[in-house]
C-alpha cells in the first residue's frame, strides 16, 4: 500500500505534543481543571444565530451549491462594506462562502501552488513564525515547501522581510499572513500591507490575509483589513489577494464552520473550480444562520466588550509575574518566561499543570526553528477565551507558581 509522501512531512499538531509532555504528568487534585491552552471560543453562542439554524433546518434536505446563496454572498459583501468603509465587494465575483477560515487557508494552496512554474527548486510558500500550523501543511501537500520569516519583538512581531535574499522571493508563489496574528496579536498597518503588495507585485505571488481575530480588538479604532488597505492604495481590484475570514471568533460558533473569502475576481473563480470537486459546499441550514450572523452586530460588540474587560483585568495580574502586554487585537496573551524562573517554556508549561492545574502552550510548539532561532522558544500562550472568573482564577494560579520559583 502506496500513500502521498508529502504526508510524512506534516509534524504533531501544538496539541498532540503538549500531550505528550503531559503523558506521565498527574495534576494536583486539588486545584480543578483550566484550560488556556486551546483558541476554542466559549462565550455563549448568540440565541439569534440558533434561532436562525433551527428555523431552517429544512435546508438539510437539498443539496447545496458551492458558490453559496446570493442571499449570503450579498450579506458577506454588505459586511465587508459596514466594516471596512470601502465599496461592497462584487457578490458574485470577489466573495466566495467557505466551510471555515481553516478549510479555506489549507484549500487555497493547492489552487494557487504550481510546482513546474518554478525553476529552481520547489516553489515556497512564506509563512510568519511562529504561525498556523495550517499553513505549513498546505504548503507540503500543495507539492511546495514553507519559508519561514521570523517574527521580530522590536517590529511589533512584524517580519523583517527586507532581509529575505531575491533568490528567495523569486520561488515564492503564496505568501500566508495572519492580522490581527496568532499567537501574537499583532495588526498590520498600511505602511506593512504597501510593503507586501509592492513585493506581491514584483514577485507575482499571491497574499492570503488571514482574519479570523479582526473582530476581538481593545482600541478605539478597529484592525485594518487587508481589503481596505488595498482600497486605500489603489489596488480596487484586489490584484493577488484573498482575504479570509470566519464567523467563529466573531460570533461564538466554531462548530458552524462558516467563513468566507474575498478579493481577486480571478483567484475566486479558479478556487471556485478546485472546491466545485472538492465538495465542500456549505449546508443550506448554515448559510441560513450565517446570514443572520453577518447582518448583526450587536452580538459582535456584545463579544468584544466581554473580551476588553477580560484582559484588561487579567493582563496587569500576570504582569506582576511574566512579561506580557496587551495585545492589539485577538484573544491570546504572548507571554515571555522570565528568566529568573530558570525554565524553558515547556518546563514551565508541564509544572504549571502539575502543580497547579492550569494548562498553557509552549510557545516553541507554535513555531519552527529558522535562520537560528525558534522565536517562539520561552514564550507561553494563553487563550483567554473562557469565562472572566476562570480565567482569572487561572491568572492567580499562575502568579503563585511563579512566585514559587522566585
Amino acid at each position: 500500500m502506496t500513500f502521498n509522501p508529502y504526508l510524512s512531512k506534516l509534524q504533531p499538531y501544538p496539541f498532540e505534543k503538549l500531550k505528550r509532555l503531559f503523558a506521565d504528568v498527574k495534576p494536583a487534585p486539588a486545584y480543578p481543571a483550566i484550560s488556556l491552552g486551546i483558541g476554542e471560543p466559549k462565550h455563549p453562542t448568540p440565541k439569534l444565530i440558533t434561532d436562525a439554524l433551527i428555523a431552517n433546518l429544512g435546508g438539510l434536505a437539498s443539496y447545496p451549491s458551492t458558490a453559496g446563496s446570493d442571499t449570503l454572498r450579498n450579506a458577506i459583501s454588505g459586511w465587508i462594506a459596514r466594516r471596512y468603509g470601502i465599496p461592497a465587494p462584487d457578490a458574485v465575483t470577489q466573495i466566495l462562502p467557505v466551510n471555515g477560515s481553516r478549510e479555506a487557508l489549507f484549500a487555497l494552496a493547492q489552487t494557487v501552488i504550481n510546482p513546474a512554474a518554478c525553476e529552481d527548486g520547489l516553489p515556497l510558500v512564506l509563512c510568519p513564525n511562529p504561525f498556523y500550523q495550517i499553513y505549513e501543511g498546505a504548503a507540503y501537500l500543495a507539492g511546495a515547501e514553507p519559508y519561514f520569516a521570523n517574527a521580530d519583538p522590536a517590529r511589533n512581531f512584524a517580519p523583517d522581510y527586507k532581509s529575505i535574499p531575491d533568490s528567495i522571493w523569486k520561488r515564492v508563489q503564496l505568501l500566508y499572513i495572519c492580522s490581527p496574528g496568532n499567537p501574537t496579536g499583532a495588526v498590520l498597518n498600511l505602511d506593512d500591507w504597501a510593503e507586501l503588495f509592492a513585493l506581491s507585485d514584483k514577485y507575482d505571488f499571491v497574499i492570503a490575509a488571514d482574519e479570523c481575530y479582526s473582530e476581538i480588538y481593545f482600541k478605539a479604532e478597529a484592525p485594518l483589513g487587508s481589503l481596505q488597505a488595498a482600497r486605500a492604495l489603489g489596488r480596487d481590484d484586489y490584484r493577488r489577494l484573498i482575504t479570509l475570514s470566519s464567523l467563529s471568533k466573531r460570533s461564538n460558533v466554531p462548530g458552524m464552520r462558516s467563513g468566507f473569502v474575498a478579493g481577486d475576481a480571478e483567484l475566486i473563480r479558479q478556487f471556485l473550480l478546485y472546491r466545485t470537486y472538492h465538495g465542500s459546499a456549505m449546508s443550506p441550514s448554515i448559510q441560513a444562520a450565517s446570514v443572520v450572523a453577518w447582518n448583526d452586530e450587536t452580538h459582535v460588540q456584545e463579544n468584544r466588550d466581554k473580551y476588553i474587560r477580560k484582559f484588561a483585568q487579567i493582563t496587569p495580574v500576570l504582569q506582576e509575574v511574566l512579561e506580557v502586554s496587551l495585545p492589539d487585537a485577538a484573544f491570546y496573551l504572548w507571554a515571555r518566561v522570565p528568566d529568573k524562573l530558570e525554565m524553558s517554556d515547556t518546563e514551565f508549561a508541564r509544572r504549571l499543570y502539575e502543580e497547579y492545574n492550569v494548562t498553557v502552550l509552549p510557545g516553541s510548539y507554535l513555531a519552527r526553528e529558522a535562520h537560528g532561532i525558534n522565536p517562539g522558544q520561552n514564550r507561553i500562550r494563553m487563550a483567554l477565551v473562557a469565562e472572566p472568573e476562570e480565567c482569572l482564577e487561572a491568572a492567580q494560579r499562575i502568579v503563585s507558581f511563579c512566585k514559587k520559583y522566585t
